[in-house]
């Protein structure tokens, strides 16, 4: 059973993000005193009394305004009505009503959706004035202080009320796929495509993305979450403080939950300086990836385009050689049905786990092919290993000491189970201790 949605709308700057983190207990949606930080809808988990639901943050909406990217908050906001079971108004009640509050009242009043009036900023219960919010007619309100948490209380246990009775509560199994790359590469044109609708605002203006944006979605039977990050420039060129700069960290801290990474590059452009510093954090982070060659149908190709451009690749990747890559088009769908086989595919490989026995087989094989080099007149002796853990794949390998295993031979031994067990698409970890398994 999906969780009931709640969508929070209303003007900008009026404190929605704020309760939203509040509530889910997070800096999810990023906070800021400028107006229209917040510009695609965001979502996150949340619990009160039991009752789970999900929260859906939603830029601040303007109906009046002739700007392009408030005309897209507004289709991204009422996508978000569309879908939501109960509707949270938020007003502000240091600035009073405006004409933009009368307009968002006049919208929400043609839904037939739960619709919950909530004043913010009521810093001071006793002797606040809120008369004047009855007169938007939609029936009594609650003041809430979002920074503080104060009358949180009452308004979640109106929203829960709403909600059904029996609600299931089964694990989420879901693969989480992180698109991450530089600005304008197609990353949110990439996902609207995998979705079949768009989720999240396209723009030629580099930079439209803000926020790390979990959708979830059903594809054969299985279950995923796609998250768009924000376009990830380099450090340099990012200002202390900014609104990117969060943006940024969204973005990594989107790397480290996801189980897969996509990373989107523009063909047109090339693997970039700051591409392979992305796959770079991506492989330390130990997550398997594919790299998603974007823009394909803009490239002038002759026989030799696809070769020209994998060898290039594996040049500037060198560092991860396990790397997968399959060249789209976000704007005319070429090949983005194949994305998500390559997803399943490099997800199974990270989670590859093999039987003691096996991989002892496979590294007996390994020593008799290359032994151990012997550094200052001694050898290392590769007693036993096994596997550890998965995600990404990793195996310990018991020595009688490890500072003799030299950099190269490990590097052997990494490539020789990574052939042995197919694990292409992924990470592996190879960890040497001294000692014995019994030792340990």
């Amino acid at each position: 059973m999906q969780k009931p949605l709640v969508a929070v709308v209303g003007k900008p700057n009026v404190g929605k993000s704020t309760f939203f983190n509040k509530v889910c207990g997070g800096r999810i949606s990023i906070v800021s005193d400028m107006p229209g930080v917040t510009r695609d809808r965001i979502y996150a988990d949340a619990e009160w009394l039991g009752k789970k639901f999900t929260l859906v943050d939603t830029g601040g909406i303007q109906l009046k305004s002739d700007d392009a990217m408030f005309r897209h908050i507004k289709e991204q906001a009422q996508i978000a009505l569309d879908l939501a079971d109960v509707i949270l108004f938020f007003c502000d009640y240091k600035s009073g009503l405006t004409a933009e509050d009368w307009d968002v009242a006049d919208l929400l009043r043609k839904t037939s959706k739960p619709v919950l009036l909530v004043v913010n900023k009521v810093d001071n219960f006793v002797g606040a004035d809120l008369t004047d919010f009855y007169s938007l007619g939609l029936g009594d309100f609650f003041p809430i202080a979002a920074e503080q948490k104060q009358g949180f209380g009452d308004l979640l246990d109106k929203v829960t009320s709403f909600f059904p009775e029996f609600q299931d509560d089964e694990e989420d199994d879901a693969i989480k796929i992180a698109v991450v790359g530089k600005p304008n590469a197609g990353k949110s044109s990439l996902v609207n495509k995998i979705l079949g609708y768009d989720r999240t605002i396209v723009s030629e203006m580099a930079g439209t993305t803000r926020d790390a944006i979990d959708t979830p979605f059903t594809y054969q039977g299985r279950r995923y979450v796609i998250i768009d990050t924000a376009g990830m420039r380099k450090k340099r060129s990012i200002e202390e403080g900014s609104v990117e700069q969060y943006s940024v960290m969204r973005s990594l801290n989107a790397v480290r939950r996801a189980d897969v990474c996509l990373i989107v590059m523009d063909a047109n452009e090339g693997l970039s300086e700051q591409d392979v510093k992305i796959a770079g954090f991506i492989h330390d982070e130990g997550k398997p990836s594919v790299v998603v060659v974007n823009k394909w149908d803009l490239v002038e190709k002759d026989t030799h385009t696809v070769e020209t451009f994998k060898k290039k690749l594996a040049c500037d990747l060198a560092f991860m050689d396990y790397f997968r890559y399959i060249t789209v088009s976000a704007l005319t769908g070429q090949r983005v049905s194949k994305l998500l086989e390559e997803v399943n595919y490099v997800y199974a490989k990270s989670t590859f786990r093999c039987t003691t026995g096996t991989l002892n087989d496979a590294v007996t094989d390994a020593i008799r092919a290359v032994e151990p080099p012997a550094r200052n007149g001694r050898r290392a002796k590769i007693k036993y290993a096994t596997q550890a853990s998965t995600c990404p794949p990793t195996f310990v390998f018991f020595c009688n000491n490890a500072s003799l295993v030299h950099f190269s031979y490990r590097r052997y031994l990494e490539n020789y189970l990574r052939r042995a067990f197919s694990l292409d698409g992924t990470p592996i970890r190879l960890v040497f201790r001294d000692g014995s398994e019994k030792d340990e």
